[in-house]
């Protein structure tokens, strides 16, 4: 069994030696190759759906790791007990079903070492989320897959501060572990908001909220790749 770039990426978010729940499981791919690795020692394997529940049980078995990873039928983190995993994972849905599951999980996310979330949508509000709520992100990376990124963060609990807007949007670069990829990912988002802004100028819709939020949006990607720049320079610099 092949990992994709991205499920692969996500897979060395995983801390060697914890206990995964992965939710949302799907095939269950994830659980299966870590536990084959030998890079953990045991997974749940949870989806709200019976039918992917039942698709990753089979793959499970092909795999020959039933002893060693359990399936169970949940609703986002509602059946996982405390001191039952060390790490969740939680990845390929949107930012708001991510923060939604978050909620969800208080009586069982104090015993939780670490998170690691790859939504596909409103990332801001999620890394929002982690900080009011005493995490701190320590890794970020991207992924790519035909055409596609795929942002994703591991955070453990620690307070800090609120970070700057398009730090909450792209990330801290100074945890990227993929730069090169932030900045490809970057740079396609800023060519989609001048199209659009470019429509819009067109309409003569220059002075519209639409506007205003496309010049918002094209501010944070400027602000995002300066620090990208900084940093970069910075380790450049270091190495002389």
């Amino acid at each position: 069994m092949q990992l994709s770039n991205r499920m692969r990426k996500l897979a060395s978010l995983v801390t060697k030696g914890n206990r995964l729940a992965d939710v949302g499981t799907d095939h269950a791919y994830i659980p299966i190759a870590l536990v084959r690795e030998g890079r953990i020692p045991s997974a749940l394997a949870m989806d709200v759906n019976q039918g992917p529940l039942s698709r990753a049980r089979e793959h499970i078995r092909s795999s020959g790791l039933d002893t060693y990873i359990e399936t169970r039928l949940s609703d986002g983190l509602e059946k996982l007990r405390s001191e039952e995993a060390d790490t969740v994972l939680i990845a390929g849905m949107g930012g708001m079903l991510t923060v939604r599951i978050l909620e969800g999980g208080f009586h069982c996310l104090d015993t939780v070492q670490e998170l690691i979330l790859q939504p596909q949508s409103d990332i801001q509000e999620v890394r929002k989320w982690l900080y009011v709520h005493g995490y701190r992100i320590v890794a970020e990376d991207v992924a790519e897959e035909d055409g596609k990124y795929y942002p994703m963060m591991k955070a453990v609990p620690g307070r800090e501060e609120m970070p700057q807007e398009a730090e909450l949007y792209y990330g801290n670069v100074e945890l990227q572990r993929a730069p090169d990829l932030l900045c490809a990912c970057l740079l396609k988002q800023l060519a989609r908001e001048q199209n659009v802004m470019e429509s819009l100028r067109r309409c003569g819709k220059e002075g519209t909220k639409r506007a205003r939020e496309v010049e918002c949006a094209m501010e944070r990607i400027g602000d995002q790749m300066r620090r990208l720049r900084a940093a970069k320079e910075g380790e450049e610099a270091f190495h002389i």
